[in-house]
């Protein structure tokens, strides 16, 4: 008797163990939308496989045909809301931004001569969606003709993130031009530009720790000794739990996952331990003729 007791209390133990779990997978986290760090809270993230980007950006401005004389000009157009956009010159990275509201607006360098821009939308997984239309356009670089070469930036990387408080390193290519250079990064979140001095063309790394999670817009100019120019527009995110910022133009929402408190769970607990144990009664009863 004693030992169908025993066995009974370990059935209804049991009984509480499954529920926990269960009552684990039921209450699935829920994504909240609020403002501030949530104390105890937990975030997932994941990567759901999906087709790319069906519909491409449009390049607006300039018009096809447009001669510049200075730069960087301005290139805009429409979009799918949300994509990162990327703009190619020459078939060339020169510069990236997000798409809002249905369109973009960014600034970007030329090359001396013939230039072919072309825009590209690209979603979460770096899947491209269809080219936009070619614009041609043509820069007479005066100080080309003066100096025989252009100063130019590029980066392998259109868009890069870190975690809040963790150092974002970010290799950019500096070409052309007469060192030694003078190189400035504003990050976008208002702090202090950077100042880097390099002695001749190659890598350069930026570093940056963003202290705030969101969505930056990246600036990056670079001088030669003869006073040539070059920009380049990225996007830098500090990914994780997303705060308010408008400090630097960033208006972000913060994402958190919260876990159902466990207090929830506690009718599940109960219902289940008391069927487990009425379960054990029921086969006391059949076997000894009475209740336990």
């Amino acid at each position: 008797m004693k030992n169908s007791k025993t066995h009974g209390l370990v059935r209804g133990m049991g009984a509480i163990w499954l529920s926990l779990i269960i009552g684990g997978l039921l209450f699935t986290p829920l994504a909240t939308a609020v403002n501030g760090n949530q104390s105890g809270s937990i975030g997932i993230t994941g990567t759901i496989p999906s087709p790319p980007p069906s519909r491409g950006a449009t390049i607006t401005v300039p018009p096809n045909g447009a001669i510049f004389t200075s730069t960087p000009i301005t290139v805009s157009g429409l979009c799918p809301t949300g994509l990162l956009i990327k703009i190619f010159d020459n078939n060339i990275f020169v510069g990236s931004t997000t798409c809002v509201n249905g369109s973009y607006s960014l600034k970007v360098d030329l090359f001396s001569g013939r230039n072919d821009l072309i825009a590209r939308d690209y979603d979460a997984l770096d899947q491209a969606g269809p080219d936009s239309n070619t614009v041609t356009v043509t820069f007479n670089d005066a100080q080309f003709n003066q100096f025989g070469t252009h100063v130019s930036l590029t980066s392998a990387y259109a868009e890069r993130g870190s975690p809040p408080g963790t150092l974002l390193e970010w290799p950019i290519q500096l070409s052309g031009g007469s060192g030694p250079y003078a190189i400035s990064v504003d990050w976008g979140d208002g702090s202090s530009q950077d100042l880097i001095s390099a002695t001749s063309t190659g890598t350069i790394i930026l570093k940056h720790t963003y202290k705030a999670a969101g969505v930056y817009k990246v600036i990056v100019k670079a001088t030669d000794k003869n006073g040539g120019t070059a920009f380049l527009q990225l996007v830098g995110q500090a990914t994780g739990a997303i705060q308010s910022n408008t400090k630097a133009g960033n208006t972000v929402v913060e994402k958190q996952v919260i876990w159902w408190p466990a207090l929830a769970m506690l009718p599940l607990i109960f219902a289940a331990f008391w069927i487990g144990r009425r379960n054990e009664r029921d086969k006391l009863r059949k076997k000894f003729g009475r209740i336990i």
